[in-house]
């Protein structure tokens, strides 16, 4: 059943809150020991879902009224752990919602968990959490991702109707690609990022997982939209996403990606897209994204200062325990990469000459999208390692250098299960400008039901 059926079936009252909460939850107890998506589930879920089907009955019950959904464990959601995976605050439970987690609660959806994740939102496989990897439920060896690892699994697995990370620098798209699902990092600027505990504060921003395009569009018309407490939030129309229109576009491709991904990924990709475009009536023009080869050298300076400033807070005097005490070693790589950075700060020896180049980054879409109504790639340029594999630092970050210029662009993307290779999904990404989410979505919904 897809999402907006079982909606339709909430609304009617052939499927009630309580009976679709108790579902996911007996699946959670069944399977996620094979797939550890989860850290702590809401022991009160099936409480709140007998109040929400009381709503239902009165016709007073918002649009996500009976829907299970699992949250990052950055995300502060009151009552739960907000850990991000990590034994620094193992038990920090949060004292307030963080304003997405307000506006899902106001349309009655149902906080299902928290889930896993890389440590702090440091990875891109899933493996840091200090509570286990958590593995890809389309092949339990094989990585799922991150650093949002267990939203992307909780959703690949049935283990809820939809989920919410965050995406630093790929955070979202990276895991959805490995597990075969829609991710959606939306423009910065359009959801507030108040109650997360974020990686890096000029990248990071909230977004959704989803089975389908439709999902992503609902939950981010629930979640987007100015916060008084979030400065960083632009006031600008939020039209329904879900209300889906056939255009012909002008789709851009670049050989820059092309250059920094694997043949057979890419091969995959660019089939896809060639079919969706003879079934949409798109036409394919190039475009010259220059600058996106220095993405990855420009992100990780700035990442590596804004986490070291951020994690300043965590002394163990207040809560928790001292980050440096007990955190991980890519947690540790990156706040002793921040600091050093920092002191050599005054000879703007990394941090201004990165932040050169997100301007110049930022300068090429522009100057694309002056020719190309979206943007195509491969999500992720490689297929997923084996859970436990070793391989060298420079090869995790490359996991992310097809998603990291949208981030540093500041513009909205999503990543859409587009191919299968040898049996493991492959995405694709669909980038418009900033705050173009609808003509993103109206591109995807056409890709969706013309390939998928």
């Amino acid at each position: 059943m897809n999402l907006k059926d079982k909606i339709r079936q909430i609304k009617d009252g052939k499927l009630t809150a309580e009976r679709n909460i108790k579902h996911f939850l007996e699946l959670i107890k069944k399977n996620d020991k094979k797939i550890n998506a989860f850290i702590k589930l809401n022991e009160n879920a099936l409480k709140e879902a007998k109040e929400i089907d009381k709503k239902i009955k009165k016709g007073k019950a918002g649009k996500l009224a009976g829907l299970a959904i699992a949250i990052k464990s950055n995300i502060n959601t009151k009552g739960l752990i907000a850990s991000c995976a990590s034994k620094t605050l193992g038990n920090y439970i949060s004292p307030f919602d963080a304003t997405v987690i307000k506006r899902i609660k106001e349309e009655d959806g149902i906080i299902i968990g928290m889930t896993n994740m890389d440590e702090f939102a440091c990875g891109s496989s899933g493996e840091t959490s200090a509570y286990g990897p958590t593995k890809n439920p389309v092949n339990t060896d094989l990585i799922p991702g991150g650093s949002s690892s267990g939203s992307a699994a909780s959703v690949a697995a049935d283990f809820c109707d939809l989920a919410l990370g965050s995406d630093t620098g790929g955070s979202i798209r990276n895991p959805a690609s490995h597990c075969g699902i829609v991710g959606l990092k939306p423009s910065y600027g359009l959801v507030s990022r108040y109650g997360l505990i974020d990686l890096s504060m000029s990248l990071d921003q909230i977004g959704t997982f989803s089975t389908d395009v439709y999902g992503s569009a609902l939950l981010l018309n629930v979640i987007a939209g100015n916060d008084e407490y979030d400065p960083s939030t632009f006031k600008v129309e939020i039209p329904n996403y879900t209300h889906f229109k056939a255009e012909k576009l002008k789709v851009g491709l670049s050989d820059n990606f092309r250059k920094l991904c694997s043949p057979e990924v890419y091969e995959e990709i660019e089939k896809a897209l060639k079919k969706s475009c003879k079934g949409n009536g798109w036409e394919i023009v190039k475009v010259d994204l220059k600058h996106v080869d220095l993405a990855v050298q420009a992100y990780y300076p700035l990442c590596y200062v804004e986490f070291f400033s951020g994690t300043r807070r965590f002394d163990g005097r207040r809560y928790g325990h001292r980050i440096e005490e007990v955190c991980g070693p890519e947690v540790l790589r990156r706040i002793l990469g921040g600091s050093e950075i920092s002191k050599a700060e005054h000879k703007g020896l990394f941090y201004r000459r990165a932040l050169k180049a997100k301007q110049l980054i930022t300068q090429d879409f522009e100057n694309a999208f002056k020719k190309a109504d979206i943007i195509i790639a491969p999500t992720v340029p490689r297929l997923p390692h084996k859970i436990g594999s070793k391989i060298t630092v420079e090869e995790m970050y490359g996991y992310d250098a097809l998603t990291i210029p949208a981030n540093l662009a500041g513009i909205c993307t999503i990543s859409v299960p587009a191919a299968k290779i040898k049996g493991i999904p492959v995405g694709m990404q669909i980038m418009a400008p900033a705050f173009q989410e609808a003509r993103m979505f109206n591109a995807a919904a056409a890709f969706e039901q013309n390939v998928i």
